[in-house]
């Protein structure tokens, strides 16, 4: 099992005459794409099917989104959805329970489907915020606040 699989192997890899492949790992693709009309829809769904390494395509027009699962890379498939003449991008939304801050301006989108916020970079609040001091200056919690309170 040792000696036996590692020369095997050895052997296989210097001096085999086929090559391997690395398989590209399998994905999920959510994209966002505008449609009117169940023409639209099936129109997406032919072209991004047609992909070398397309698995499934999932349209869902009530959210305007196209999930593909499959071996094809996210770009490829970005490309061929605006090849139909649509307008796409990558889905920009995730759940609104996964988001610290929901309602901050960059992430609160109308546009976003219910349950949805867009991805976007979260506001934390900052240690050294003045905003923070200051309100901490006068706090009840504080033993060393202000004694003129």
């Amino acid at each position: 099992m040792g000696i036996i699989d590692f020369v095997s192997d050895y052997v296989t890899e210097n001096f085999g005459s086929r090559k391997k492949k690395k398989r590209k790992p399998n994905q999920t693709v959510e994209i966002k794409v505008k449609m009117d009309c169940d023409g639209c829809e099936r129109k997406i769904k032919n072209a991004v099917s047609s992909i070398k390494g397309v698995k499934s395509v999932k349209v869902d027009r009530k959210q305007s989104k196209v999930t593909v699962n499959g071996y094809a890379e996210a770009t490829k498939v970005l490309r061929k959805v605006e090849s139909t003449g649509k307008k796409a991008e990558l889905w920009p939304y995730v759940p609104y329970n996964f988001v610290a801050y929901p309602y901050v301006a960059q992430a609160y989108d109308k546009k976003a489907p219910p349950g949805y916020v867009k991805n976007a970079a979260q506001a934390f609040p900052v240690a050294d915020a003045p905003d923070q001091r200051l309100t901490m200056m006068f706090s009840d919690e504080n033993p060393n606040a202000c004694s003129i309170m």
